[in-house]
């Protein structure tokens, strides 16, 4: 059987497609079924969007002054 991709609306095998389910405190947010490429898409934009940013120590509001 072949559905569309949520990401691309292309055709994609069932033995292709990942699902993607995203839960928060057991209700259902999100549930995406993605072809492999709009799957490596999702995973490094989650990537992106997760990963800890790199702060700059020259800026005044990391600076902590106790008094």
């Amino acid at each position: 059987m072949s559905d569309p991709c949520d990401g691309c609306g292309r055709a994609v095998e069932d033995a292709l497609a990942r699902a993607v389910r995203l839960q928060v405190d057991g209700s259902a947010v999100d549930d995406q079924r993605l072809c492999p490429t709009c799957f490596a898409d999702w995973i490094t934009r989650y990537e992106e969007q997760m990963s800890p940013k790199a702060s700059s120590s020259a800026s005044s509001d990391s600076e902590i002054i106790v008094d």
